[in-house]
């Protein structure tokens, strides 16, 4: 297959994904989230890969939904409509578009992604549906669609960070840097390591057998639901069980 918005790439046994459009800051096109899908899909496929990289072209990571693509453009397309607005027809489509970033979060293979200028808005749902964000300090995430358009259809933000984190950023539309970031569990890097450093983690984990890679992530979805229950944030707030956990939770 041949993709028009992004790059697929690989070197030993990790894949790279590079979100290509940096003329537009990598902005999310009609296409874009299919081909996210569709280059996860061949990467798990491919029993030589162990672990996704997921970064963007250019000055940023992804700024968003294309507004000149889908508002600017006369007549309508999937993000426009005729009068009487159907919501359905806009869900249908959004719907999709959320289907396939989340097929990063449903990758067999683990996935890292480097953020840095900016993952704004849908960007965030993108980065967000990564294992692993690792930012660089400079680099700013948030969703200010909030501001307007509500809830982000990923919903991700509050499994990263917790439910009092997550209700601050999307009250107030907000963006944090990778400094920030770090208090939410990111993993923050200099601006000049920060092409070498998710690398180098993703080196680290390729070097696993791909079975125990893999399995853990099968199973995550039982421990993201085990993260929601007061028992385990009482647990967590422990010292040694959050060293162990790897990631603060929020308490609320």
């Amino acid at each position: 297959m041949t993709f028009e918005t992004l790059l697929y790439e690989t070197a030993g046994r990790i894949a790279r994904i590079t979100l290509n459009r940096p003329e537009r800051l990598n902005a999310i096109g009609e296409k874009m989230p299919g081909e996210i899908r569709a280059a996860v899909e061949r990467a798990n496929a491919d029993e030589a890969i162990h672990v996704i990289v997921l970064a963007g072209a250019g000055r940023g990571f992804c700024s968003g939904y294309d507004l000149k693509d889908f508002a600017e453009t006369q007549g309508e397309n999937p993000g426009v409509q005729s009068m009487p607005w159907d919501p359905m027809i806009d869900y249908r489509f959004m719907k999709r578009c959320t289907d396939d970033f989340f097929s990063l979060w449903r990758s067999y293979k683990p996935v890292i992604c480097k953020v840095h200028g900016y993952a704004v808005a849908g960007g965030s749902d993108i980065a967000l549906c990564a294992d692993i964000v690792i930012m660089a300090e400079d680099a700013k995430i948030g969703y200010p669609p909030a501001r307007v358009w509500g809830c982000p259809t990923t919903a991700m933000w509050v499994y990263r960070i917790g439910a009092e984190k997550a209700k601050r950023m999307l009250l107030t539309g907000d963006l944090i840097d990778g400094r920030a970031a770090k208090a939410c569990g990111s993993r923050p890097t200099r601006r000049n390591t920060a092409s070498t450093r998710p690398c180098a983690c993703a080196t680290r984990a390729s070097r696993f057998p791909d079975r125990s890679v893999s399995a853990p992530r099968i199973h995550r979805g039982q421990l993201m639901s085990a993260a929601r229950t007061p028992s385990f944030r009482a647990s967590a707030a422990r010292p040694g069980i959050q060293a162990a956990t790897g990631f603060p939770l929020a308490r609320e």
